[in-house]
């Protein structure tokens, strides 16, 4: 993924046809983080305790359903993803962006939740044989996380490293 251009309205990116696969199949797992997951507090006793995280729970699930909409309304949009000569481009709009990097964010953390929350400095030769049922998942929080970089590079107007 990189930009194409920017502008103070949009930003446009080019994407191989790999890149526009993985990331179309990659917004297509939202939501990921699990249902309840967001504790509105770890200490807070008693029956207000239990009906505050029921509105909490209510309004994620509020906020997951409306995010859910907007991105089958975003992908179905016509000419998204734009054929060019060397591959993609797709026009993200600065007011979208903010909405676009939560879905992909949700899609990142669920993903690493679901591998077990593993510690951010693995010793990859102390982990023995992976899972392969694991290697999607794990490819998810890594693409989405690529994403995320990316478009925030764009927004920013900087290269990625």
């Amino acid at each position: 993924m990189k930009v194409l251009r920017a502008n103070p309205t949009a930003v446009t990116f080019h994407l191989d046809a790999a890149e526009r696969r993985l990331f179309v199949e990659i917004l297509a797992l939202y939501p990921v983080v699990p249902d309840g997951y967001q504790p509105l507090s770890k200490t807070l006793p008693g029956a207000a305790a239990v009906a505050d995280q029921k509105l909490l729970n209510e309004a994620l699930a509020e906020q997951r359903a409306e995010h859910q909409r907007r991105l089958r309304v975003w992908l179905a949009t016509k000419n998204r993803f734009r054929r060019t000569d060397a591959g993609f481009a797709f026009t993200l709009q600065r007011a979208d962006a903010e909405w676009l990097l939560q879905v992909l964010n949700d899609i990142r953390v669920g993903s690493w939740l679901l591998l077990g929350a593993p510690e951010e400095r693995l010793d990859y030769d102390e982990l023995g044989p992976l899972n392969p049922e694991l290697h999607r998942i794990w490819a998810a929080m890594e693409l989405s996380g690529l994403f995320q970089m990316n478009i925030l590079h764009g927004l920013e107007g900087t290269a990625p490293e």
